[in-house]
């Protein structure tokens, strides 16, 4: 296992490798308030096989930490990704993203899909569709991001793992959900109240209309109780040109935490796929 700190367009990014150079190339991206570590047991499960690649997004994790908001924009850190990529020297992998990473993971396969294989999402939607719906949420997510800064990190875990889109979490073992609890705590205040601000689905640009446009394989993965994200992968199924999704049962919006094994398996088989 390798870690890095690579610093790129005057910030650095924490990158965390483990496998072989010569391996096919997987690269992990996270979701709000997570970071590398999320990946963990996926990772364990594919040793030997991939060469994994998992980066904490801007404000997250190891990552920088700005003070500007505009740093966490959808713009800032697909560049920033394609800078990461070229300082590592790679020139092909199967991206793939969770929540707010698989928006990222979209948004950098709409401008840059020369170097990606395949694209897996998991739980992600290509954003709002209307400018009425993005105004709204940019408000809501203002207001979450002064609820976090004025009531502290804290609070702000202490409401987050509370929210419905969680809420199948609850039945993961006692040391599963205070590994996922440990995770946030160790976020912070500023990376996470810009990461709202500056990269939420109110903020970022809607891909609807680029979809058509990604012309490599894509992998929609979402949890049979995430009914929300069930719907929006049902809609991009119809838009995509090369597509398969797949629906887990008795999952909720984090497959790789609640079933890691199944997300792996079925990560590697469309991989296999792949190479046909």
């Amino acid at each position: 296992m390798v870690e890095r700190l690579i610093n790129v367009r005057e910030t650095d990014i924490y990158v965390k490798i483990n496998g072989d150079t010569s391996l096919p190339v997987l690269v992990f991206l996270h979701g709000f308030t997570g970071s590398v570590e999320t990946w963990s047991e996926v990772v364990q499960i594919f040793e030997s096989k991939f060469k994994i690649i998992r980066i904490d997004l801007t404000g997250h994790g190891k990552s920088s930490i700005p003070k500007n908001e505009q740093r966490y924009t959808m713009e800032e850190q697909v560049e920033d990704l394609e800078a990461v990529f070229n300082e590592l020297g790679l020139t092909e992998f199967v991206l793939i993203g969770y929540s707010m990473g698989g928006r990222i993971a979209l948004a950098y396969t709409v401008k840059y899909s020369e170097r990606v294989l395949s694209l897996i999402l998991e739980s992600a939607s290509p954003g709002l569709r209307t400018k009425q719906e993005r105004s709204e949420r940019r408000l809501a997510d203002k207001a979450l991001a002064e609820r976090l800064t004025s009531d502290g990190l804290l609070k702000f875990v202490d409401f987050w793992e509370n929210i419905p889109l969680f809420k199948s979490q609850k039945l993961l073992s006692t040391k599963k959900q205070k590994a996922i609890r440990e995770e946030r705590l160790r976020q912070s205040t500023i990376g996470l109240s810009n990461s709202l601000i500056g990269i939420g689905t109110g903020s970022q640009p809607s891909y609807w209309e680029s979809l058509q446009t990604v012309q490599i394989p894509v992998f929609l993965i979402t949890g049979e109780i995430d009914k929300k994200f069930v719907l929006i992968a049902r809609e991009m199924e119809k838009t995509f040109p090369i597509v398969k999704h797949t629906t887990i049962k008795s999952a909720g919006h984090a497959i790789h935490v609640e079933k890691p094994t199944l997300f792996a398996t079925m990560i590697e088989e469309h991989i296999t796929e792949l190479k046909k």
